[in-house]
């Protein structure tokens, strides 16, 4: 049975929420610092970091974005334009198309990376001392 929230966990939450959208902001600010849309960005990271070996799908990447497929052709289709990714037609199934990072895509989504993963340890250790209180 659930128990009723304390004052306190309210500021937790409130305090948990603020720290993501910081997060969040400073996302969106350096992909644009950087050239890239906040949605290209998130595009390159989930072709990089597919959870299976081998290029992702548009599907695969829709799916980890939570967008629909048609939305993905038409991201995917702008970051190729400009020079981000390269779309392949999969060797076993014609209809699926496969993308990978080019050379570009590559090196600006690792400099990203590095910034994000900074962050994400600084958070860690802001989260980890309010979290402990919702115990």
């Amino acid at each position: 049975m659930a128990t009723a929230l304390r004052p306190d966990d309210y500021r937790v939450l409130a305090t948990f929420r603020h720290a993501l959208r910081v997060f969040l902001r400073m996302s969106e600010d350096a992909a644009r610092a950087a050239g890239l849309t906040p949605a290209q960005h998130q595009l390159l990271l989930a072709v990089k970091g597919a959870p299976h070996d081998g290029p992702p799908s548009i599907s695969d990447v829709a799916a980890q974005l939570q967008q629909r497929v048609h939305s993905v052709v038409e991201l995917a289709g702008r970051a190729q334009a400009a020079g981000l990714l390269e779309r392949h037609a999969d060797p076993t199934d014609g209809r699926r198309q496969l993308l990978a990072l080019t050379r570009r895509g590559e090196e600006k989504l690792a400099a990203l990376s590095l910034m994000h993963r900074d962050e994400l340890r600084r958070f860690r250790r802001e989260m980890a001392a309010i979290l402990r209180e919702l115990d």
